[in-house]
């Protein structure tokens, strides 16, 4: 059965319950509704496990030894290896069928999962957090994908509450990553110490996998053609060179080989998006980029990874030594945070589809008054800070996010033709994850170039009150790049 595709082309459907998967005017299907909650799960695992890891640090280094560089890497490796696969990972949705690869995609994850939590060395384990990574690089365009096929546009109030749920999980997994990473940890369950953090997506996986497989519907573009390999290839060393350096510039004091790289990469990313041009069966559809909605939102989304990249990482600093809170207490923060999420959520699925753009306008402008009100507490209340006296700027800028993440995504795909939904996918969430490197290279110039790294307090709370204004002004222009976005979610009012 054809899947509906926004006035394109039919999508090809081999599952015998399409059609109770799919969503109705008045009604989401059973079978709809189990198909959500499995993506939505496979996407919290991959979003946790990005963060899970940090608080976990410590540990980890007295169990295996790990050098200050082989930490790194836990993170790094997972990182580089998802943002390399992305673009990849979607197009072999859209050739081989969206259900099949990201059931594959969760396999090798819950695989990889498993060797983490038996890894006896750092470099065991960083071998397999770089699996998977690759796992996650197959598994996560496949969500975006079913949901823009499952979900028509036409019915903006079920697709509206299924990318809102898709950006409170995106919000908070990013959120409580670093929380459930120290609870697992410090209850040490049945004397396994760290390991539970990665031991938990087995069970989790293996019910996604049989889940994914009974209820997702399987689709797949019209005109399946085989993969570009020679675009796989110079996409692939395009994304390396450029987020390499990124990642790791700043911890070798920016040496030329730095620029080199990212040169290099700009390079091949240009020889990538020439080779695209004219082929039958691109790994990037050009043609997207001829929708505006789609492109401001493409580069909303960047920003949206450069200031998660940005603050999140100074702020857990701040917290803990420029006001002296333990990991206990940093954690309760980011349960602040995510109760915002929470709320901001629910107000986008029950208004986006009337409202459009509106929604997550309104959430950006939320988050600049919030980093507004932050940085005058920070810069006054100096070192008596106290969670219950941030509780309103934390729950606001959590609003913030949970109102923009799920429209953002909704609207940037709004009208991508289905048969080019997971390059469309692939493409937004390589954004994010270079957004995030990018953020993560700016914390050198505007972090810690004002600490030297020093522990003191009072430089600390000095650098973050200066990265609360530049993530204000990021939120500032996502607000201006989503005039590009709809007016409203269904295409019949647009």
């Amino acid at each position: 059965m054809a899947s509906p595709a926004l006035g394109n082309e039919p999508q090809h459907t081999t599952d015998p319950v399409a059609h109770a998967a799919s969503s109705s005017a008045s009604k989401m299907s059973l079978a709809a509704r189990i198909a959500l909650v499995v993506v939505l799960v496979a996407e919290l695992m991959d979003v946790l496990d990005q963060s899970v890891v940090l608080t976990a640090i410590p540990t980890l280094q007295q169990s295996l030894g790990a050098s200050p560089a082989a930490v790194q890497w836990l993170t790094a490796g997972y990182a580089l290896t998802l943002a390399v696969g992305l673009i990849t990972g979607g197009r072999l949705g859209d050739t081989y069928g969206r259900r099949t690869v990201f059931l594959i995609g969760t396999a090798v994850f819950t695989l990889a999962s498993l060797l983490c939590g038996l890894a006896t060395s750092a470099g065991m384990l960083i071998s397999a957090r770089v699996l998977q990574g690759g796992g996650a690089a197959v598994m996560i365009p496949q969500i975006l994908a079913t949901l823009h096929v499952t979900f028509d546009a036409a019915d903006a109030k079920h697709r509206s509450r299924a990318f809102a749920l898709y950006g409170a999980v995106l919000s908070v997994g990013a959120v409580l990553g670093p929380v459930l990473g120290g609870v697992l940890t410090e209850a040490d369950l049945l004397g396994l110490g760290w390991r539970p953090i990665f031991l938990i997506n087995v069970p989790i996986g293996l019910a996604v996998i049989l889940l994914g497989g009974t209820f997702i519907t399987e689709s797949t573009a019209p005109k399946a053609a085989r993969l570009d390999l020679t675009g796989m290839l110079l996409s692939a060393l395009a994304v390396v060179l450029i987020v390499f350096p990124l990642t790791e510039g700043h911890t070798h004091h920016w040496p030329l080989w730095s620029f080199a790289m990212l040169a290099a990469g700009l390079l091949l990313l240009g020889l990538f998006l020439r080779h695209q041009r004219g082929k039958d069966a691109p790994l990037v559809a050009l043609s997207l980029f001829r929708d505006k909605a789609f492109t401001g939102g493409l580069a909303a989304q960047m920003l949206m990874g450069l200031l998660s990249g940005l603050f999140f990482m100074t702020w857990t600093l701040y917290l803990q030594r420029g006001l002296g809170m333990s990991p206990l207490q940093a954690a309760g923060a980011f349960v602040l945070m995510a109760c915002g999420e929470m709320g901001g959520a629910v107000i986008a699925m029950k208004t986006t589809g009337r409202h459009g753009r509106r929604v997550p306008q309104t959430g950006a402008l939320f988050a600049v008054a919030s980093m507004a009100l932050y940085g005058l507490q920070t810069s006054s209340r100096q070192g008596d800070l106290t969670l219950l006296a941030m509780a309103v700027p934390l729950l606001l800028l959590g609003l913030a996010f949970g109102t923009i993440g799920g429209p953002l995504a909704d609207m940037s795909l709004a009208k991508v033709p289905n048969e080019n939904a997971g390059s469309a996918s692939g493409l937004f969430n390589t954004a994010v994850h270079l957004g995030i490197a990018l953020g993560t290279a700016l914390t050198a110039p505007v972090f810690f170039s004002a600490t030297g790294g020093s522990p003191d307090a009072a430089v600390n709370r000095d650098a973050f009150t200066g990265v609360l204004w530049w993530v204000g002004v990021a939120f500032a222009l996502m607000w201006a790049l989503m005039f590009y976005l709809p007016r409203r979610t269904n295409s019949q009012t647009d």
